[in-house]
């Protein structure tokens, strides 16, 4: 994929997802998803309705890179 498609792809991209629709995305559980939304402070409560902040949960994730 070159530079300008990802770039165009991540504009096109969702910026909140809901549990499920994001551990999917990232191939993670549910459930490991969930800690890490939370610890990351990416979660925003809606009434019943729980929505993550994707571009705050890869900031996240990238604290686990391998060097």
């Amino acid at each position: 994929m070159q530079a300008r498609d990802r770039s165009i792809a991540k504009e096109m991209r969702k910026k909140y997802l809901r549990y499920k629709e994001a551990a999917d995305y990232y191939s993670i559980s549910q459930t490991k998803f969930m800690r890490m939304a939370k610890d990351a402070g990416a979660c925003y409560k809606i009434d019943k309705v729980v929505l993550v902040n994707c571009e705050l949960f890869e900031q996240y994730l990238e604290t686990f890179k391998l060097a």
